[in-house]
């Protein structure tokens, strides 16, 4: 290969970057990239397939199924009774989050405030302590608010004693990722390279919460440039596992995954490209939810990929879950990918019955590649008591999963590529290596792959939708592959290791990135070191309030 012709050499010459990686492991990254883009586009492009295609074909193939309030309410009183028996039956297992006053249900917070037993100014007192004494071990907080958390709860004290409830987020303590915007203060995104302009309007998801009456206790720790799976951080300190410290921790919201399952907060907003909102939930034992794209808003969320990137919740319970997604689900004017969500009808089942089968039918995706034996066993086993409540899963025919992950990481190379290459050029020293390399192959690949991805990503989206859900209303398939690896096991800076370590913890989350399906993630078991073992609950378009359902029904 001629010196013009070394990926390195073509980096600098074309968008004056330095390259920091190895020039075998870029090209095989390029490669491996292309020949799918290639394959995909040959066999399915047509002239009118268009980016534009897509979010009218998500609104057509929407889920419309709803269950009414009252009847919801009694499922969930069920399904609350249930959730000790299913921890202690199915060997989930048990978060430091009991040892906290923050650790109880936001419902049971709620109850506590509104009898009087309990003060929003105590439980703000709580997380703030709980916030600073697991900080030194698990460095889940960037920055503690401590005194806008006590303002705002003396606020919203007073509004209840005068009468004024805000809903069942009203003294709740909450944090998030440190990649949404607050007035006069720029997020940090984890990374010391970011030159961003300090906002002068909250995102859109924070402003809703601050509405909902929640307590913000401050902005927790990511991996650095919500760019990671693993939760390594070497400017702001690793976040570590809440359960075991030694492991990791998931990322790209990695602080939101552990200040919940810590029980410093009940829930957390983080952000989720191919995988960042679900793998740190995974590997913490929690409930958490990637939306259906464009159904909450991104405005004032620093991106990773904008065709991609959503945010969600991550909770201990389907219930907290469900609570703050609703209080910020919805179209925003700020976010020119949002949808409106279609009219819901009551579906194809009545909304009084109670016998889960009639109602909701899942379908078995099969796993592209092979699971780890225990996380295998821990899933065949939930596929078991799945079977028990819903009659037996419906195989779904085979899907070119490999496929849908390649185009989801032409994207999201692409796109962070541009979004980067001004600081990769001016401060490439503040980069990790692990970020800076796999962000490297961005610049090698053509505006025709990326035009392919994006091109092909609705009829791709569709074909999916009407081949999985033919006979399913909800599919079940793993969230990792393997048992959660230790810190020493996943770091990323050596080497060219960043294009093993995030392909194997990515490889069956990142596919539903790029389709963007909805997707809930639930804890279901543990692996042969006592960690969380986690399956993903994948819907039609707009259907988060089935995944919730048939969720409650499963764990409680």
């Amino acid at each position: 290969m001629s010196e013009r012709g070394r990926p390195s050499a073509r980096l600098l010459h074309d968008h004056g970057v330095v390259s920091r990686s190895d020039d075998a492991a870029i090209e095989a990254e390029v490669d491996r990239l292309n020949a799918a883009a290639q394959a995909a586009g040959r066999a399915m492009w047509t002239p009118w397939d268009q980016p534009a295609d897509y979010p009218q074909r998500m609104v057509e193939l929407a889920d419309l199924w709803h269950r009414c309030e009252s009847d919801r309410s009694g499922q969930e009183g069920r399904g609350g009774q249930e959730s000790a028996s299913e921890r202690a039956g199915h060997g989930r297992p048990h978060l430091p989050a009991a040892q906290a006053l923050p650790g109880q249900s936001i419902a049971e917070l709620g109850r506590r405030i509104r009898s009087g037993a309990l003060r929003i100014t105590e439980i703000t007192e709580a997380a703030i302590a709980r916030a600073h004494e697991t900080h030194s071990v698990h460095h889940a907080f960037i920055e503690i608010r401590a005194e806008q958390a006590r303002a705002q709860a003396r606020v919203l004290e007073a509004e209840l004693a005068a009468g004024r409830d805000r809903g069942p987020l009203h003294g709740i303590p909450l944090a998030h990722k440190d990649c949404f915007e607050y007035v006069g203060r720029a997020p940090t995104v984890g990374s010391a390279a970011t030159q961003l302009p300090v906002p002068q309007r909250v995102a859109t998801v924070i402003e809703r919460l601050d509405a909902a009456g929640a307590v913000d206790i401050g902005m927790l720790n990511l991996s650095e440039m919500v760019a990671g799976p693993t939760g390594h951080n070497r400017h702001f300190g690793d976040c570590a596992n809440a359960i075991d410290p030694a492991r990791i921790s998931g990322g790209s919201s990695s602080g939101s995954a552990v200040a919940v399952a810590l029980g410093v907060v009940c829930a957390s907003l983080g952000s989720d490209t191919g995988g960042s909102i679900r793998i740190p939930a995974a590997v913490n034992g929690l409930v958490a939810l990637k939306p259906t794209y464009g159904r909450v808003s991104r405005a004032g969320c620093v991106p990773r990929a904008f065709t991609l990137d959503c945010t969600g919740p991550l909770a201990r319970s389907v219930a907290d879950c469900r609570i703050v997604f609703e209080a910020i689900a919805g179209p925003d004017p700020r976010d020119p990918s949002s949808l409106i969500q279609p009219q819901a009808g009551a579906g194809g089942a009545s909304d009084e019955r109670s016998d889960n089968a009639s109602v909701h039918r899942l379908g078995l995706l099969q796993a592209w590649g092979q699971l780890e034996p225990d996380v295998d066993t821990a899933f065949g086993a939930f596929i078991d008591r799945a079977s028990d409540s819903f009659g037996v899963l419906q195989a779904v025919p085979d899907i070119d999963l490999a496929t849908l992950y390649a185009m989801g990481d032409i994207i999201a190379k692409v796109e962070a590529a541009t979004l980067h290459g001004r600081w990769m050029q001016a401060t490439p020293d503040r980069y990790s290596k692990a970020v800076y390399s796999r962000t490297e192959p961005g610049f090698h690949l053509s505006a025709v792959r990326y035009l392919e991805a994006i091109g092909l990503r609705a009829r791709l989206m569709a074909d999916f939708v009407e081949r999985a859900f033919a006979r399913s209303d909800v599919l079940v398939f793993p969230a990792m592959p393997v048992p959660v690896p230790l810190r020493t096991e996943a770091d990323m800076e050596s080497g060219s290791s960043v294009f093993t370590v995030v392909p194997q913890l990515t490889r069956l989350t990142r596919p539903f990135s790029y389709l963007g399906l909805p997707v809930l993630v639930i804890p279901i078991g543990q692996d042969r070191n006592g960690m969380p073992v986690a399956v993903q609950l994948i819907g039609r378009p707009f259907s988060e309030a089935r995944l919730f359902d048939v969720a409650q029904s499963l764990i409680g």
